[in-house]
Formats: structure tokens, sequence, C-alpha cells
């Protein structure tokens, strides 16, 4: 069993290092360094419990642990880490399985499970969360700031206190006390010895009790600065305000199960169970015998046939086709000139592209559309297009309004674009985007990452592109006409993009 575990971390090391590379760069996931040492307690602390449960072998592990190759190669030619690490605890799952049977499995299963909490979100996934608890967050701290007498204006996420200007930044999602505040609320779901929906109740209630005190928070970083100047929005209690309301958090769950027993099962605080339950021995499904250890054998052959697959598919040479480079790309389109500018040392080797090209379009009335595509010669190994509903919350942009739009270009072909409406400081700017790959022109995420797994298999490309385009919006200028404006520019620039962006 500890030769599976050792192998399956070595077949997966890939998506696992990606893995832990999160929890350092993202304050949200921080907590995760901590979860695999709270599994691993919890195994130690039921280990007399396992050793009995041990039964005879399950050959659904096989299968199970057959699945989570299948993800692992999915995950090595797709760049899709989530695919990888979920496949990990798949085959965690199917070793147990194979090592012990359905009885080892049901004592092992929690410990396997909080796992989860350990792997993070996508990237444009977290953004698009982040985004919309913005300015969920943003509108209910204004609800309470009136609530509270004080006159506030709210505009996407800039609280405007009047001598003031409050915005409500990535950091003040409320995703830093929400990940951990669940991992938190799981932990007390399961030991909290009372029925399941009073124990689903606690788990799920993390989510409305972050919200309302996140907003409770910045309403109260609202409420200093109207009292006691502008610098009580920053600096060191801007951060103890945030590990106060973490703490907060904790105890309100606390209360809420207080309030669970005082007024439902009626028992004093003292009388529920403090610690960790040890599940009961489960009934052993068969007798173990060396005669049954063939499954596990056969697990490790799995494990090592999936690792070998990923490196073969992931590892082998791929089809390069011959392109143009963007540095070429016209810098005059009808009557759009061009001004070229280039991105940083360092934010060129974060995005990871091969080749691009970033321009302000400017037209005679002085309109202007910035033009940016980016050319990964190769999606394999984790280098893919950024997504800019990650880029952009980065930036300190917020999304005010997002959609998916189709655009008929001159030839009347369709073009799926999503559309995003950004706003930072009173400035409003309208973007386009879609994903160019191999032929196809794809505005869905999660279709991108399938079309690159068909590709990479019967096409051997993972070549392709993203293509953005954004232009200011005047100060009273309706939408239509910044969209009007897009429009006419992609209908110029698209069927340029051949040469440069292979089809």
């Amino acid at each position: 069993m500890f030769l599976g575990v050792l192998l399956a971390i070595a077949a997966f090391w890939g998506g696992l290092s990606e893995l832990v590379g999160r929890w350092y760069r993202q304050e949200e996931y921080s907590h995760g360094f901590f979860l695999p040492l709270i599994s691993l307690f919890l195994l130690w602390y039921r280990r007399d419990v396992l050793r009995k449960s041990r039964g005879a072998p399950s050959g659904w592990g096989l299968v199970l642990l057959l699945v989570s190759a299948l993800l692992l190669v999915l995950g090595e030619v797709t760049a899709l880490f989530l695919a990888v690490q979920f496949g990990f605890l798949l085959a965690l799952v199917g070793l147990v399985l194979c090592y012990g049977g359905v009885s080892l499995l049901r004592v092992a299963w929690m410990p396997i499970a909080f796992l989860l909490f350990a792997i993070p979100l996508p990237y444009f996934i977290d953004s698009q969360i982040s985004w919309r608890l913005q300015l969920l967050s943003s509108s209910m701290g204004v609800g309470l700031l009136r609530l509270l007498g004080y006159a506030v204006y709210l505009e996407g996420n800039v609280i405007d206190l009047g001598s003031y200007k409050l915005q409500v930044v990535e950091a003040c999602s409320g995703l830093r006390y929400l990940y951990p505040l669940l991992s938190l609320s799981f932990l007390m779901a399961y030991i909290y010895p009372a029925r399941l929906h009073w124990r689903a109740l606690v788990f799920f209630s993390a989510i409305p009790i972050t919200v309302l005190t996140n907003s409770a928070r910045i309403a109260m970083v609202g409420v200093l600065v109207a009292r006691w100047g502008n610098g009580m929005a920053d600096g060191f209690l801007h951060y103890f305000e945030g590990w106060v309301i973490f703490l907060l958090c904790q105890l309100i769950l606390m209360a809420e199960i207080w309030v669970i027993e005082r007024f439902t099962l009626r028992r004093g605080i003292m009388e529920v169970q403090q610690q960790i339950p040890l599940p009961p021995v489960a009934t052993p499904s068969g007798v173990y015998s060396a005669r049954w250890s063939h499954p596990l054998a056969a697990a490790l052959v799995l494990l090592l046939a999936g690792w070998v697959a990923a490196f073969t598919v992931g590892g082998r040479e791929e089809v390069k086709p011959l392109r143009s480079s963007l540095v070429t790309f016209p810098l005059e389109l009808g009557n759009w000139r061009a001004t070229e500018s280039s991105l940083s040392i360092e934010v060129e080797q974060a995005l990871g592209f091969n080749d691009y090209v970033l321009a302000d379009y400017r037209d005679e009335q002085g309109d202007v559309v910035n033009f940016y595509t980016a050319y990964y010669a190769s999606q394999r190994k984790g280098v893919s297009p950024h997504s800019p509903q990650v880029c952009i919350p980065g930036g300190g942009w917020v999304i005010s309004g997002i959609r998916n739009e189709k655009i008929l270009l001159n030839d009347g072909s369709p073009l799926e674009v999503v559309r995003v409406v950004i706003s930072k400081d009173n400035v409003h700017q309208l973007v386009y985007y879609w994903f160019d790959q191999r032929g196809r022109s794809i505005a869905n995420e999660y279709l991108m990452k399938w079309y690159l797994l068909e590709d990479a298999i019967l096409r051997n490309r993972t070549d392709g592109a993203l293509v953005r385009v954004v232009t200011p919006m005047r100060q009273g200028e309706e939408q239509g006409a910044a969209d009007g404006r897009l429009i006419a520019f992609v209908r110029l620039a698209v069927p340029l993009l051949g040469p440069f962006v292979p089809r």
C-alpha cells in the first residue's frame, strides 16, 4: 500500500507540484499546507479501526485506478491540472479498495475526502467567484452604511464616502475567509454528534456567514474612514480586521451549534462531544489472505502504465505548423493606425507565450482600440493562455458585466466572443476576447480544454492563441457605440490573423 501511494505521488507529480504552487502563490489557498497533515492525523487517529476493518481486496479499485490514469493523461495533454489532482484522489480511493476492500474504504473515506478542500479551483472560476463576491459585498456593505446613517454612493466596487473613495479590491472579496472556513466547517460538522441535516447546515452555513461578515467588515472600514480619516483604510488595522473577521466567523459557527443544541436537541453545550469521533469497525468484506494480493499488484501496474502513457502522450514531439511572426501584423487596418507597445520581461515570462502583438489602434475621430494576440506553440506542461477573467481583476479592474456575444464577420461567418464591461476609478472599458485554437474560435473555456484534448490525441497539435480587443468608453457614451467600434475593428483584424495563428 505504501509503495502504491509513493507511485501515485510520482505519477501525478506534475499536478501535485502545481497544487503546492497555488498554495504558496494565493493567500486564499495558503491553508492548503495544513490540510494533508490533518488528513494524515485523522488516518493515524483511527489506525486501530483501519487495521481491524481490512477485508478482501475489491476489483472496483482497478476500475477507479483506470479512470484516474485517464484523468492523468487528460490533465497532462490539456494542462488541466484539476483533472490530475482529482485523479490523484481517485487513485488513493482505488488503492484503498485494492488493499482492503469496501470495508476499509468505509473507514478511510473521510480523510481522503477532506483533501478535496486542498484542491484550488481553476483560475478563471476563482476569478468569476471573486468579482461577483466583490460586487455583492460592496452592495451589502453600502446597505449597512446607509442603515447607520452615512450618505454613500456605490459604483461597481467603488464606495464613494465623499472625502474618500473606498475600492473593494479582489483581496476584499471574502475568498480568503471562505475557503479555509469551508475546510473548518467540514471538520466541525464531522465532529459534531447530531443528525445529518444539522451537520449539513453547519457546513453550508459557512458561505452566508463569510459573505455577511465580510460585508460588515467593509462597512466597518467605511465607518472608520468617515470618523478618523483615510489612513484607516490601509495598513496594519486593515489586515488586523481581516484576522478578527475570520475568528468571528469561527465564533459564529460555534454559536450556531449552540443555538441548535439549545432550541432543538435540548442538550447543554458541555454535553456535546468534544473529541474527534472514531468510526465503528467495518465488517470486513471477506477475509484477507495472500491469495487476494493480486489486485494490489495489478493496481501498481495500472499506476505505472498511466504514468508512462501520460509521459508518452505529453512528451511526444508536436506538429508545428508554419506561421508568420506577429511582429509583422499590419499596423494599418482601414482607417486605423497603430502604435505598438510591449510587455515587461517579467510579464512575458509569467504569461509563457511564444509570440505576441500589443498595439493601440486609433482612427480619425481619435477613438482607440487596444489589440492583443498571444500565440502559444504548445499548451502542454501547464502553459496556456491566461483568461482575461483572471488578469482583469489582477489589474485592479472590476467586471461589472459579462456575457457571450455573436459577431457576423464580413464574409457572413459567425464569431462568438466573450463580452466584458470593466470599471476602475470611474473609467469604463469594453472588452471582447476569444480563443483562436487550430481553426476554431472558442468563447467557452471548458470547450477550449475539450478541443485541446481532442486535437492533442488526434492531430498531435496543441498550438493556439488568445485574441483580445479593448476600447475605452467615453464619458456618457452608450455601450452600443463602443460595441460598434469593436465590431468594426474585429471585422478588419480577424481575416488577417490566418498566417499568424494557423488554422
